[in-house]
């Protein structure tokens, strides 16, 4: 499993950007990937890194259809292949 953070910034409406990430997360989710919003960024697990890019951009054509024109995107990928690698593995070794 890959793990993919994905963080949206929307720019050039004021300094609330929830609307605006709350219709990516959303469109995240209708991808039928597992997605775990967070507080500062969301993560999403995957099969394949084609899959998870298909994802964000998703979440980030659903934040322009909202007339927002720049959007900036971060990312950080986990793509481990010695062992298991899930979202809740990582939480179940630090709690």
């Amino acid at each position: 499993m890959i793990l993919l953070e994905v963080t949206y910034y929307p720019v050039g409406d004021g300094t609330s950007a929830a609307k605006y990430v709350k219709a990516a997360v959303n469109a995240l989710k209708e991808t039928g990937l597992n997605v775990i919003p967070g507080s500062m960024s969301t993560v999403i697990e995957g099969n394949t890194l084609d899959e998870l890019f298909s994802a964000i951009e998703k979440g980030e054509e659903k934040i322009i259809s909202m007339g927002i024109k720049r959007v900036e995107t971060i990312i950080k990928i986990d793509h481990r292949l010695d062992s298991e690698n899930s979202a809740e593995k990582k939480l179940r070794e630090i709690s």
